[in-house]
């Protein structure tokens, strides 16, 4: 029998046994709900069985950077990192972290590698959106958000972003073609057709833009 050290499944890329997988999936869900003690807890339970495993170090790492121990927070997630870093999961919690610390420019980095690996994660993409706006990434947030809406079309708010950052960018046609084409896949009685708050607020963003178009102002 292989002992916990040099079984292949402790941080080497390959998943854990039900059981174990289903305890990290708990380490995760304890997070989401800053249910801090309860996480470190179930990752310390994966960890005794098998020490090395890179996603369930980095978790422990972001949930322990959680209650303020930053120090043990960052010396897990990068021993994490190190025995896996074929994982978008360390690299998406390496990025957190750096995020929580205020290294944006590293954090985008960390998405960016996560997004190398299983480039069509939602979260790990919205994560890295809202860094570039916040770094005034125009173009590289116009990127994300188009890959965000191919990947979901079917949800109003992937549309209006990718609008907004056509119009950030400057593409003032191509963000009122991204209105018009959003419009023209609705169905007839969707609430953006019919009278009422979202339908004005709509027409009204879109009417500021054409007002920003040079050719379109009145003299």
């Amino acid at each position: 029998m292989s002992t916990a050290v040099d079984n292949p499944q402790a941080g080497q890329g390959r998943p854990l046994p039900k059981k174990e997988s289903d305890l990290f999936k708990s380490v995760v869900k304890h997070y989401e709900m800053k249910q801090y003690k309860k996480g470190i807890k179930a990752a310390d339970t994966i960890m005794r069985k098998f020490p090395n495993h890179g996603e369930t170090l980095c978790m422990k790492g972001l949930t322990m950077n959680c209650q303020g121990k930053k120090e043990e927070a960052h010396s897990l997630v990068k021993k994490g990192l190190m025995n896996d870093m074929r994982s978008h999961v360390c690299w998406h919690v390496y990025g957190l972290l750096h995020r929580s610390d205020r290294n944006y420019n590293e954090a985008i980095k960390a998405y960016k590698q996560a997004l190398r690996i299983d480039p069509e994660n939602l979260q790990i993409l919205r994560d890295l959106s809202l860094l570039q706006i916040q770094m005034r990434d125009l173009d590289g947030f116009a990127v994300t958000r188009h890959t965000i809406l191919t990947l979901k079309p079917n949800q109003r708010i992937n549309w209006l972003s990718f609008a907004l950052a056509k119009h950030l960018t400057g593409d003032l046609r191509g963000a009122v073609s991204v209105i018009d084409i959003y419009l023209g896949t609705l169905e007839a009685d969707s609430p953006e057709l019919r009278r009422g708050f979202e339908s004005g607020e709509l027409a009204l963003y879109r009417n500021s833009i054409l007002a920003e178009i040079p050719e379109n102002l009145i003299e």
